[in-house]
């Protein structure tokens, strides 16, 4: 799951700097998708398997959803600052257990309970200190905040549907169908609002779609490997990448809180990954 969430992070950040230079959401979603597409058909046709998967309907379902909660996510990224955006996103490995539980059957294992009390306690620092007090030049656009936390619901739905394919379905298959369905859909949206990028522009366009490749990748190899709510508590990680890149590439300093909440998130993902094996040998010790 950590490179998945380097893949994302990274991700973002290009999302962000294409942005800057008038880009519009639906054509960097497009952008994303041409590459992961092309990618994907390469993958697939590599390991000699079908395209099409074995259940379609759940296959096309998971790269609607996923699509629907791409352009929310892109949507914060443009409008929010990087750390920020990102920290609304996480809010889905909540959505994501409880989904696993209700539809896949599964237990929530104590460590995975632990992470989530952690990250949730560690996102409160980080945000309440930039929402809910002038610390910051100026409050979060409510519209962007609504439509990330929108995202993250999406993004915990996507993530129980890849959960269940992969029972049946190769990964390279779950990952082919997320931009088979993303790329007409983005056009359509588009419309006439494209806008011809630079070559600079169009190579980190490019960058997109390559972690975004990178990202899927290692996210769909972990839920194969994991259950939903745990490897998605972990996934908590790609804040901190998050806010490094954003000081790094944007400037966006965070604050000591911004730290401090980090410090949390880094311990509950730490515990998530190997609290099943130090929890138990603690209370033997007891």
């Amino acid at each position: 799951m950590l490179l998945s969430a380097l893949g994302f992070a990274l991700m973002s950040a290009c999302v962000k700097y294409v942005s800057v230079y008038g880009i519009p959401v639906f054509e960097i979603v497009a952008a994303r998708a041409l590459v992961s597409l092309i990618l994907s058909f390469v993958d697939v046709q590599r390991k000699g398997i079908s395209i099409w998967g074995n259940n379609r309907k759940l296959l096309f379902l998971r790269g609607a959803v996923g699509t629907m909660a791409l352009m929310c996510v892109y949507y914060a990224v443009t409008t929010l600052p990087l750390a920020e955006a990102t920290i609304l996103q996480y809010v889905h490995p909540v959505f994501t257990a409880l989904l696993g539980v209700l539809f896949l059957k599964e237990r929530v294992q104590g460590a995975t309970m632990i992470c989530i009390v952690l990250c949730l306690f560690g996102l409160g620092i980080m945000v309440q200190p930039n929402m809910a007090t002038s610390i910051t030049a100026e409050a979060l656009p409510l519209q962007s905040v609504m439509i990330a936390l929108l995202g993250a619901f999406g993004s915990s739905i996507a993530y129980v549907i890849v959960r269940k394919l992969s029972q049946t379905e190769d990964s390279s298959v779950i990952i082919f169908y997320f931009p088979l369905v993303a790329l007409p859909t983005s056009i359509l949206l588009m419309w006439n609002e494209f806008v011809w990028p630079s070559l600079a522009i169009t190579i980190v366009l490019i960058f997109v779609g390559i972690f975004t490749q990178i990202g899927q990748y290692g996210l769909t190899k972990a839920m194969q490997t994991q259950e939903a709510g745990k490897a998605s508590g972990y996934s908590y990680v790609q804040i901190v990448f998050s806010t490094l890149l954003g000081v790094v590439i944007f400037n966006e300093v965070p604050s000591v809180w911004t730290y401090l909440g980090g410090g949390f998130i880094v311990t509950g993902a730490l515990i998530n990954v190997f609290g099943k094996k130090l929890i138990p040998s603690v209370f033997r010790r007891v």
